[in-house]
């Protein structure tokens, strides 16, 4: 695992990561460390496809439906003789 040095942290900010740490019952590190999984991952659980994505962009404008063009008979297969 990687490791990360916080320089010139404002002594506010170290009293406040300690208030909440100590109020989930965590130490410092390991609240900072779910602060900073949860502030990168965007509430995704995993990696999303194209059509997940275009569907929860859109979802809000409702549904389309479309006319299925009528189909004809399918052409005749090629003959290699």
């Amino acid at each position: 695992m990687a490791s990360i040095t916080i320089r010139n942290l404002d002594d506010d900010v170290k009293t406040r990561l300690r208030v909440r740490a100590a109020e989930h019952h965590r130490s410092m590190e390991e609240e900072v460390r779910i602060i900073l999984r949860d502030a990168v991952t965007d509430g995704r659980t995993g990696p999303r496809d194209l059509a997940t994505f275009t569907r929860e962009c859109f979802a809000s404008l409702g549904g389309v439906e479309l006319e299925l063009p009528p189909r004809g008979p399918m052409r005749a297969p090629p003959d290699f003789s």
